[in-house]
């Protein structure tokens, strides 16, 4: 670890500049290609406890169906500005049309979205009870998966869309959660053949390495799943930390890996002289809901990086908005004039 260059983080970072490379975020053109998910919501007020089993009973009082995964990601994109193309698959079910209909209604371009029969869009259901003017909590979450991978057939299909989309796109960005839509051999045909060279980051939930050799230029995983990956536990281990991320950093190529730490702040580890910066977490520690935030933290840094930022800008304005996203309940997304004001209130002092 002595050959490792080491940042102070956060309080060496020129906020002016971060201000301006996100103002320069609007119509940036970028491609988001995996794993759409539906993040359902139950909410329901607590009625009593059942007498069949020690369980509450829930008065259902409303549904929300959100964009989860990949899809959150992409939403978070529109958010802060970027014109988004998700190539994706959802199911010809009812989550999946509440999904096309989100997008269409964000101004994404669902041209790239494939809809399937017979193939459940993946969905995750959450049950939160709460008392008259109380918050509610979740109590239960239940998963529904497709079961198997998208048909062959429709991969082929996708992997000729992603190419055809990276024609004129300024970044490209991969969520890969995991149900077979994204796939290293798809990411490494497209990349090979793209005319020019722009952002390729990643965010997949298993097996990071496996897309080592595909063009991917940065990757966002969380830190458990860093230890998933080097078999290793990290906690308040620093010295694990930076030797597991300088290690995937090197096996996979990439000229950054950022890793999520949760209310540790983030690791950015980048290529160009080996350097490791310690960021702490914006604002409080004590998140209120942390779901979807990784989505957050793909969008803003691949936009940093798409508008030319440095492997640090970009890390840090994707902690801001990390920082932002925990605040809010259930699965959301940071504004960019959000991301501006809290840039800016912390240049002027005035920021909580």
């Amino acid at each position: 670890m002595s050959a490792a260059k080491k940042s102070p983080g956060n309080g060496s970072v020129d906020l002016a500049a971060l201000a301006e490379i996100v103002e320069r975020f609007a119509g940036k053109r970028i491609v988001l290609f995996g794993d759409s998910v539906a993040d359902e919501f139950q909410f329901g007020d607590i009625s009593r406890v059942s007498r069949e089993a020690p369980v509450l009973i829930l008065r259902h009082r409303e549904t929300r169906v959100v964009p989860g995964g990949g899809a959150n990601a992409a939403s978070n994109l529109a958010a802060l500005g970027a014109k988004v193309s998700p190539v994706t698959v959802v199911g010809d079910d009812a989550v999946g049309a509440v999904l096309l209909q989100h997008f269409r209604e964000s101004g994404i371009d669902t041209s790239g979205i494939f809809r399937l029969r017979n193939w459940n869009t993946p969905t995750k259901t959450r049950f939160l009870a709460g008392w008259a003017h109380t918050v509610a909590q979740q109590v239960l979450r239940v998963d529904r998966e497709p079961g198997c991978a998208p048909p062959d057939a429709t991969l082929s299909k996708f992997a000729a869309k992603l190419e055809s989309k990276l024609q004129k796109a300024d970044g490209l960005a991969i969520s890969d959660y995991g149900f077979g839509a994204a796939s290293p051999a798809a990411v490494g045909r497209a990349v090979r053949g793209m005319r020019r060279k722009i952002p390729v980051t990643l965010d997949a939930r298993y097996q990071v390495e496996s897309y080592a050799g595909c063009g991917i230029t940065a990757a966002t995983p969380n830190e458990a799943e860093l230890e998933a990956l080097h078999h290793t536990t990290i906690g308040r281990d620093v010295a694990e930390l930076e030797k597991r991320g300088l290690t995937t950093l090197k096996k996979m190529g990439l000229e950054s890996l950022l890793v999520t730490r949760g209310k540790d702040g983030m690791a950015l580890f980048e290529n160009e002289g080996k350097k490791v910066s310690h960021i702490a977490v914006h604002g409080s520690d004590q998140a209120v809901d942390v779901t979807g935030a990784g989505d957050t933290v793909l969008a803003a840094y691949t936009l940093a990086l798409a508008c030319g930022a440095s492997s640090f800008e970009a890390a840090n304005i994707a902690n801001i908005a990390g920082g932002l996203v925990v605040m809010k309940r259930g699965t959301a997304v940071v504004t960019r004039g959000e991301l501006l004001a809290a840039i800016r209130g912390e240049v002027s002092g005035s920021a909580p």
